[in-house]
């Protein structure tokens, strides 16, 4: 069995990044959850990254593309999936990730994330 892919959680709500990391992990996944503050956010230390699911709307202070441009930094091959109320993807995040799907949809998020991570359904 191949081992479990991970994904990197990105929000600025605790709430929402519990609820991500159980549909992530009903799916055998591994959720690894960040939490966006005023501060900025912290990385995981020793952890491999497979694919990232970042929330476009977050604090007031800090943009999903500029999380999206340090994701890039620290994780330069791992494709990044905004997760949105919005219906299309947001012309400033086309060029830096490589997926978008519609809050409220777990089966679609689901399977872009298995798509990334080559897992079976």
């Amino acid at each position: 069995m191949p081992p479990t892919a991970s994904v990197l959680i990105i929000d600025d709500d605790p709430a929402h990044l519990q609820i991500y990391r159980l549909v992530v992990e009903s799916a055998g996944l591994r959720g690894l959850p960040v939490l966006v503050t005023t501060r900025g956010l912290e990385f995981p230390v020793n952890e491999s990254v497979h694919v990232v699911l970042l929330d476009y709307r977050l604090a007031p202070n800090i943009s999903a593309r500029s999380v999206a441009l340090q994701v890039k930094d620290r994780y330069p091959s791992v494709p990044i999936v905004i997760l949105s109320d919005l219906f299309d993807l947001p012309a400033d995040m086309a060029p830096v990730v490589q997926g978008f799907v519609r809050k409220g949809n777990p089966e679609k998020l689901l399977e872009t994330l298995r798509s990334l991570t080559q897992q079976p359904t």
